[in-house]
């Protein structure tokens, strides 16, 4: 055995008689990477900056059609606060409307009551005024005003005529029959009311 076919460590050999050998590996080669000797002509020359200067307009064609989708959804995002906010400050005032409408609801099916508590006071009994004087300070602090036109002019948009008396010059009303009640500055329920003139 030569000292060059010493068997390689790292690489299994079959011993057996008649048994193939593997093959060795090729002898590794250098690769040089060919470098032109000669300078690089005019013609690819222009050719390369031809290339080049279509490769920047490619990329600012890119960047402009980009920057242009970014504005687009940026239009649209703003519209689409624009209307969230819209319908939100739409949402919130029907809210405070439908309050607002229950309020004035159950205050009309209260008038009943403080009429009942008027015509108590007015016949002597001194146990419904502390009620009355309750009631009625609630509601006008949320809103009620109460119309008692005796001696004004007629007004038909707060008051109710129910009887007129002949009389000269503008009609005046001369007795509340049922007191009007106005909430929030709109008619709740118009006066009652006895008309001269």
């Amino acid at each position: 055995m030569s000292p060059d076919d010493t068997p390689d460590p790292g690489r299994v050999v079959d011993a057996r008689p008649g048994a193939a050998q593997p093959a060795p590996p090729p002898a590794r080669e250098a690769v040089v990477d060919e470098v032109p000797d000669a300078p690089l002509e005019a013609e690819t020359l222009d050719a390369l900056e031809a290339e080049v200067e279509e490769a920047a307009e490619v990329v600012e064609s890119d960047l402009s059609a980009l920057a242009s989708e970014r504005d687009d959804y940026l239009d649209q995002l703003r519209r689409l606060q624009a209307d969230f906010e819209n319908y939100r400050k739409r949402v919130l005032k029907q809210q405070d409307e439908l309050a607002e409408r229950a309020t004035e609801s159950l205050v009309a099916d209260l008038l009943p009551v403080l009429d009942a508590c008027d015509a108590a006071v007015q016949h002597g009994d001194d146990a419904a005024a502390p009620i009355a004087k309750a009631l009625t300070d609630v509601l006008d602090k949320q809103g009620l005003v109460k119309l008692a036109p005796a001696g004004e002019a007629f007004d038909p948009n707060h008051h109710e005529a129910v009887a007129h008396e002949p009389g000269e010059g503008e009609s005046v009303v001369t007795e509340v029959l049922r007191a009007g009640y106005l909430w929030k500055g709109r008619v709740l329920r118009p006066a009652m009311v006895r008309v001269r003139g």
